[in-house]
């Protein structure tokens, strides 16, 4: 894979500047020294998924100390508890404190995303015209495809959202299908049984009458009892009938689910994973709770979530007109590729809001 700068790398840079803030940094500071030997085992064990011995970290840390050196380096760093070792005569490993400061320390995750994935993620935006709920299922699979990790995609929550219209269609003598069209694509479609005919141009009347009424406005302003009062018996009976679309929990997108089996060695984890990630109420809620942390990479049991104490979240929210409206994220094993990942879920979460923005 390559690793050239992509076009935009602003939009990650600034991104990734505010997961540093947010996150905040650990507890203690490095010297110079051990931040480059923690960091040099944090990648190395990434790459590997092997413990890291001394001899691994004086070639590719470039200290210009002996071998004996770094092994103290990584002896203080295991009592500081950064590393762990598996086994007496392995390397060494990262412990959730050690993944922690490896994130807290990057500046730049920039040229992570070879140019070959940044053109792929504009080719699909600039392709993509479905109705919204494929396309948000499409972009959880493109980043499952960029991370080669589990990717979730929250779409935007209905009560939030501005209302563009109200349409109503004649399915037969006294079946009527309702569209809510919302500002940013997305659609909820309802058939509604009525007491007796409905006239085609009373129905055209009452889509027109309902557009004016909710246009701009949230869905919770289908439950303005005031309102329907206001409206003419047909258009109130409608206005009825989608009053609880303000109640829509958010919807889920889970792409590259069963990626996850290759992720982690033992089975009861995966399963474990994948529960959780069939629970859509848990992992909406376990998404908006990061990020509600002020948290944009939570770390084993920075999840909150016993299952996924072996996993890393990295979530992000996309914005449309400015305001966020949904959130991005990627699940992987607490040993993912951070620069990578951050990168890809930053310029997805641009590009989905900025395809957003212009519908």
């Amino acid at each position: 894979m390559t690793t050239e700068p992509i076009t935009g790398t602003a939009v990650v840079s600034e991104v990734h500047g505010s997961i540093r803030d947010l996150t905040g940094t650990s507890s203690e500071t490095l010297s110079a020294r051990k931040a480059a030997v923690l960091r040099a085992v944090v990648e190395g064990y990434i790459s590997t998924t092997q413990p890291v011995g001394s001899s691994h970290v004086s070639e590719i840390a470039d200290l210009g100390v002996s071998p004996a050196t770094v092994r103290n380096e990584m002896l203080a760093l295991e009592q500081a508890g950064y590393l762990s070792q598996p086994h007496t005569s392995a390397g060494r490993i990262p412990t959730q404190k050690g993944y922690r400061h490896f994130v807290d320390s990057l500046t730049d995750v920039s040229g992570t995303l070879g140019r070959s994935e940044h053109k792929q993620v504009r080719a699909f935006f600039d392709t993509t015209h479905k109705e919204l709920e494929q396309m948000l299922a499409d972009t959880s699979a493109l980043l499952a495809d960029l991370t080669a990790y589990a990717a979730l995609v929250v779409a935007p929550q209905h009560s939030s959202t501005a209302i563009r219209s109200v349409n109503l269609v004649d399915l037969s003598e006294r079946l009527i299908l309702a569209l809510v069209v919302y500002e940013n694509g997305s659609v909820d479609k309802r058939t509604i049984e009525m007491d007796r005919p409905a006239d085609v141009v009373d129905l055209a009347r009452a889509a027109a009458a309902l557009t004016e009424f909710l246009a701009g406005r949230p869905a919770s302003a289908l439950r303005d009892r005031g309102a329907a009062a206001r409206l003419s018996p047909l258009a109130a009976r409608i206005m009825g009938s989608l009053a609880d679309l303000s109640d829509a929990e958010e919807q889920l997108y889970v792409g590259g689910a069963a990626s996850v089996a290759g992720l982690f060695d033992a089975t009861d984890t995966v399963r474990s994973v994948l529960g959780i990630l069939e629970k859509q109420l848990v992992v909406v809620s376990l998404v908006r709770d990061i990020l509600d942390r002020g948290l944009t990479v939570a770390i084993g049991s920075e999840t909150g979530v016993a299952p996924l104490a072996e996993c890393s979240l990295i979530v992000a929210p996309y914005e449309v007109a400015g305001r966020p409206v949904g959130s991005i994220g990627v699940l992987g094993p607490t040993r993912m590729n951070y620069p990578q990942a951050l990168a890809a879920v930053a310029v997805v979460s641009q590009k989905l809001g900025d395809r957003l923005s212009s519908i």
